[in-house]
């Protein structure tokens, strides 16, 4: 009796993200559907795929023999849509989340010129609850600095970042055209939240160096961060990416020395989408942003 190419789809997505709740969102169905078309593939057929039903779930042998067929059976269904010419017009709605207001405002400019009639969603986050939406499928591509490695995804080179020391425009340090790291020893520090990846960077580099700085306040959000930095109560670091003209602070390269700490970013979605339209019309954008910096 042949499978039904539903049935495969369901038990695809559910292996993949190893539940039925996240795989009825990554699907647009509700998770009873979905549920249900997993039990008829499995009655179908004389089999059970997964050991147990709890999250996260497990493989059967059975199941994992039909995983591996289903990721031929998918990849190859993506690669006969892009070798019958599928339009490289996105069409519908593009969902993206994203960790860095420039790069995500950078894209959604040019995208939105190159298809005007494509609607877009922007939800931004650090950079931990960005690749939490997209793992749970909540948007369709991600903006990520820095993001952990995982198969499930494809990536693709989207910005690169350097630090920068934002002071108040009238600050001492601000009269040199860039600031080594070690006159921070003794300043006022502003840092963001311990999730932020600025302050990770920041640390590392304050911890390589040996310097102490004179007190460090934890403020969250850049923008309150700026508004303290330019009423004087200290000074940051940023990247350069996070630095608008604002005529009260000062911004500065932050000298390192030898060491760098750039921040690299990528363009993430889902390993099986990475050739449908949307996201192909959208790899193209970011290419040529990238190539434009």
């Amino acid at each position: 009796m042949p499978a039904s190419y539903q049935h495969l789809r369901a038990f695809h997505a559910i292996a993949v993200e190893r539940g039925v709740s996240r795989a009825a969102r990554r699907l647009n169905v509700s998770q009873p559907t979905l549920s249900q078309q997993l039990k008829a593939l499995e009655a179908r057929h004389g089999v059970s795929l997964f050991e147990g039903r709890r999250s996260p779930l497990q493989l059967s042998a059975a199941g994992r023999d039909l995983f591996a067929l289903t990721q031929r059976l998918f990849a190859a269904a993506s690669d006969i849509d892009a070798m019958l010419g599928e339009s490289t017009e996105a069409a519908g709605m593009l969902r993206l989340g994203s960790d860095s207001p420039y790069y995500a405002a950078q894209v959604v400019d040019l995208f939105h010129r190159r298809h005007p009639l494509t609607a877009v969603q922007v939800r931004m986050g650090n950079a931990a609850e960005v690749m939490r939406w997209l793992a749970e499928a909540e948007i369709d591509a991600a903006l990520a600095s820095d993001p952990p490695g995982d198969t499930g995804f494809s990536y693709d080179p989207a910005f690169s970042d350097r630090l920068a020391c934002a002071l108040p425009a009238a600050h001492p340090l601000a009269a040199d055209n860039a600031v080594p790291v070690a006159a921070l020893a003794g300043e006022v520090l502003l840092l963001r939240e311990p999730t932020s990846k600025t302050r990770a960077f920041t640390e590392r580099a304050l911890a390589d160096a040996r310097v102490t700085p004179g007190a460090i306040l934890e403020i969250q959000g850049r923008e309150t961060i700026r508004e303290a930095i330019a009423r004087g109560v200290g000074i940051s670091v940023f990247y350069s990416s996070e630095c608008p003209p604002d005529p009260r602070i000062a911004y500065r390269p932050l000298d390192t020395g030898a060491l760098t700490y750039a921040l690299h970013g990528f363009l993430l979605c889902q390993h099986e989408r990475r050739r449908s339209a949307m996201m192909r019309a959208l790899k193209g954008v970011v290419a040529e942003v990238r190539g434009a910096a």
